[in-house]
């Protein structure tokens, strides 16, 4: 039987009105001024610092410096090459301040996330800004300060799926201000004569600002996350075993350090909140190419599928809940996810398992999509133990887990037989597994195909795969989901004598 997931026109035409706003934003300068610092804080957001700081500064560097070449002053070699230095000191400022956003906004509380990017832009750039010479230094005033904020509650709002009911009234309390604040400065440049020729930062106001920007800095400090140690995750430490001699794993602390490791002397690190269990260079085949692909767009991964499923019109939590409501998934129960990914499934369990203590353990090869996973689950409020582990050599002992299941990868894995027996091999006695990925052709519009030449090479079908089920698996039933594509497995576990 297949489902049928219903669309809302509505939404559907509000999100391509959205997206058709940030395509022009591209062509009509108008409508950049504000979907362009949108889509930087968002970019930023979804990197590594150092990672995302450098892509900005060349994002903003080379269309600068190619559109600015015909009219710049140049007079010979050496102010060709001073030209081609100032513009990437002007690209290196306007990307501090989203830099500066993207290390503080997360761990400061509620409304106050979207303050580190005005503050900042609003302090360095008035203040660094006019030591460039004329030819390159941009204006930045009040009014395009007000902008840099409404790009940071912007992200703000999409990163924390505010109902389009908060997302009015917000928009409608930012804009007042703001109408208010730029009214009262209109009146005091008539006053003074000025007339309405922008609203300049004066320099005692942005030294002001910078306080403010350093005093968000601090709290970071004096307020960090609240990270769970590995050392009050001894139900998760409990069920692991060595994938390479199945021998159990403790927790130990050498050299100042945890680590995973057996009485044997066999050790795996820890790095970023992530027992690492697999290195990168000992993959192959579509293992490592999905590794790269995961490695470098993990950090808009699910961004991705929200925007995809808001141009359809569909509910991302109907969408999701059609593999999560086939779980049987009980409180207190210890459940495992291959392939996690950034961990959207676990907002989606059953909710019949909501506020209950559930055990919730992930997995994935790729730690780009555990650090966003990470993320995630801090912004749901909801806590599980990731490892950097292959789904086809699992790090735990056997029948550890009362629910276990996968989607979305298994017709991409080197050996998906191999992934299908680890499974089994955890879940206890009795328990449901599941299987799920996409059916049919290989969607077009999925990222794999998108961003490229990472897919099947010969585009054949895919094929649910029944024929690697073991044969004692009871209560195979196959599930056509999500309008047909997608394929759900389950089997249970038979119960041992």
């Amino acid at each position: 039987m297949t489902d049928q997931l219903e669309s809302s026109r509505t939404e559907q035409i509000q999100a391509w009105i959205i997206a058709l706003a940030f395509v022009l934003g591209f062509y009509f300068h108008f409508i950049g001024l504000w979907t362009g610092p949108v889509l930087a804080v968002w970019f930023v957001s979804t990197q590594r610092p150092m990672q995302g700081f450098l892509l900005l500064v060349a994002i903003n560097y080379f269309p600068s410096l190619v559109m600015g070449w015909s009219s710049s002053p140049q007079t010979g070699v050496l102010s060709a090459f001073a030209y081609v230095g100032w513009i990437l000191i002007a690209a290196v400022l306007i990307a501090i301040p989203f830099s500066i956003h993207k290390l503080i906004s997360p761990r400061l509380p509620g409304f106050a996330a979207t303050l580190p990017l005005p503050l900042a832009a609003g302090s360095l750039l008035p203040l660094l800004m006019p030591l460039l010479p004329s030819y390159i230094n941009p204006h930045f005033d009040f009014s395009q300060m007000f902008i840099y904020w409404f790009a940071a509650i912007v992200v703000w709002m999409w990163q924390h799926e505010f109902p389009a009911q908060q997302i009015g009234l917000t928009a409608s309390a930012f804009f007042s201000v703001q109408f208010t604040v730029i009214l009262v400065m209109m009146i005091g440049s008539f006053r003074s004569g000025n007339g309405p020729q922008g609203f300049p930062i004066p320099s005692s106001f942005a030294l002001l600002l910078l306080i403010g920007t350093a005093g968000l800095a601090i709290w970071p400090l004096v307020q960090p996350l609240k990270e769970t140690l590995w050392a009050d995750r001894s139900r998760a430490v409990a069920l692991l075993q060595s994938p390479n001699t199945g021998e159990p794993l403790q927790l130990f602390r050498e050299n100042g350090r945890d680590q995973i490791g057996s009485p044997s002397g066999e050790r795996f690190p820890i790095h970023a909140g992530l027992p690492i269990f697999i290195k990168p260079q000992e993959l192959t085949g579509s293992n490592l190419k999905y590794y790269n692909l995961y490695e470098m767009t993990g950090g808009f991964y699910t961004d991705f599928q929200r925007v995809a499923l808001g141009l359809r019109g569909l509910n991302p939590e109907a969408w999701y809940r059609t593999c999560t409501n086939l779980l049987e998934v009980k409180p207190g129960d210890s459940v495992l996810e291959t392939s996690i990914g950034t961990g959207i499934n676990f907002k989606y369990l059953p909710k019949r398992a909501e506020g209950s203590s559930l055990n919730l353990v992930g997995l994935d090869l790729s730690t780009e999509m555990l650090i966003n996973c990470q993320a995630n689950l801090r912004r749901w409020k909801l806590d599980a133990s990731l490892f950097v582990a292959n789904a086809e050599s699992l790090p735990f002992a056997d029948s550890s887990f009362d629910v276990v299941f996968h989607t979305g990868g298994i017709n991409s894995f080197n050996d998906p037989a191999m992934a299908i027996e680890e499974m089994i091999r955890v879940a206890k006695p009795g328990s449901l597994l599941l299987i799920a990925d996409e059916a049919g052709k290989l969607s077009e519009n999925t990222i794999e195909n998108i961003l490229g030449r990472f897919s099947r090479a010969h585009r054949e079908p895919v094929v649910p795969p029944l024929h690697l089920i073991p044969q004692e698996m009871q209560q195979v039933q196959l599930h056509h989901l999500r309008d047909g594509q997608f394929y759900a497995i389950t089997f249970r576990k038979p119960v041992e004598a």
